[in-house]
């Protein structure tokens, strides 16, 4: 018989998983990393390009940061038991970003972003606030965050150089799992969200991505 979690229980439960997703190499992932069987041989980076990529990078870390807190904190507050489901299953399949990101990222001789427990926080606290407004609000809000995620997998495919197949599988494998995502929240009954709520989501993504990019 399965165990009835207490909200202070699932509280404990999502301390823990923010500390699996904040601390470095922490998490693990369910699949292979899609670079795992490329070269290693990046010497044909020029010292600008690596750390352009790495700021890209580190700003995709850190919007699977944010995902994981959106979807940790709907499942804490969501209706419906299908919709918890949805979002702790999303969640594990972000996880293999968060690693594949970090991963990358160590090659490249970098690090994540310092500001990750700010936005991991602020995260968590309008993916509560979405679920406590309602499921299909919740789901909506996921499919508007997902459609934003992709606009940036988009823009980074194009800024990379050609010689970095490495970041190149792992962001078309990201943005391959995103617009699915997105897509299941719309099929179970999230909103569809104006253009005029979209373009304030853009402008507050913006604020991560500016700022991420190099701290």
């Amino acid at each position: 018989m399965r165990r009835h979690l207490s909200f202070v229980d699932k509280l404990i439960i999502n301390a823990d998983l923010a500390l699996r997703t904040l601390a470095p190499n922490a998490a693990t992932a369910a699949r292979q990393n899609p670079a795992q069987d490329l070269s290693s041989d990046d010497v044909e980076f020029s010292e600008k390009d690596r750390e352009h990529v790495a700021g890209l990078m580190r700003i995709n870390h850190t919007g699977e940061v944010c995902a994981q807190a959106l979807y940790q904190g709907q499942a804490l507050t969501a209706k419906l038991p299908t919709v918890k489901e949805e979002m702790d299953q999303a969640a594990k399949e972000e996880i293999d970003h968060l690693v594949w990101c970090e991963e990358r990222l160590t090659q490249l001789g970098s690090r994540t972003s310092l500001l990750n427990p700010l936005f991991y926080t602020a995260s968590f606290s309008v993916g509560a606030l979405a679920g406590l407004a309602g499921d299909k609000w919740s789901l909506g809000f996921v499919a508007a965050t997902e459609d934003q995620v992709c606009e940036h997998l988009e823009q980074h495919l194009s800024e990379i150089p050609e010689t970095d197949a490495k970041t190149r599988a792992i962001l078309q494998q990201m943005l391959i799992d995103e617009k699915a995502h997105g897509t299941k929240a719309l099929q179970a009954g999230g909103k569809v969200f104006r253009p005029k709520v979209k373009t304030i989501m853009s402008a507050i993504s913006k604020i991560m991505t500016k700022t991420t990019y190099r701290i």
